[in-house]
């Protein structure tokens, strides 16, 4: 299968409220279109994750960010351009996005992916995808395709083919809080 197929069998899947397994700028993920909530609520079945804990999304553009944060600050844009690595920004409020991705006082977290993969399928859904480390949670996260267990890889509806033989560990992004105001806090570093 070539990757043009693998990304079109992907998009068909997310774009029926489906669920895949892919490949991301930091680990293997678990994804969907992240303004379907029973798609949503489905990830957090698959992860046995309480849906009290939120999901992050990912974006191809930071100039989508306007359209899922209520207030995005100036900053923003500028601590996207300046990182070095994945980065993981938690806005104050999202919005246009299944109310099960916000955490419970509203905020969001959002990444612009430039990884090739990733940013496509955002391109091509026209929609942020939800990006979630394809283990059940509590458990290690694949940063190999190799190290997904069993049960995840047979309850997804799409196993995307691209990047399966990749042995490059990545590590999972950077995250930040980021208030309306610009003050901000580093989660991870």
């Amino acid at each position: 299968m070539t990757r043009e197929e693998d990304i079109a069998n992907a998009l068909k899947t997310l774009r029926q409220g489906g669920v895949i397994l892919y490949p991301t700028d930091t680990v293997w993920g678990i994804g969907c279109d992240a303004t379907r909530s029973e798609a949503v609520k489905r990830i957090y079945d698959i992860k046995h994750r309480a849906d009290s804990k939120a999901m992050i999304v990912l974006l191809s553009r930071a100039d989508d960010l306007w359209n899922y944060v209520e207030d995005v600050p100036d900053v923003a844009f500028e601590l996207i351009e300046a990182a070095v690595r994945p980065l993981t920004i938690v806005y104050d409020r999202g919005r246009m996005i299944a109310p099960e991705l916000l955490a419970s006082d509203g905020s969001i977290g959002i990444r612009v992916t430039s990884e090739e993969i990733s940013s496509r399928l955002c391109r091509g859904l026209r929609r942020p995808l939800v990006s979630t480390s394809a283990n059940i949670s509590g458990e290690p996260s694949p940063a190999l395709f190799c190290e997904i267990t069993p049960e995840i890889l047979k309850s997804v509806d799409y196993v995307m083919e691209s990047r399966r033989d990749d042995m490059e560990r990545s590590k999972p992004s950077s995250v930040i809080k980021l208030s309306n105001n610009g003050i901000f806090k580093i989660l991870r570093p």
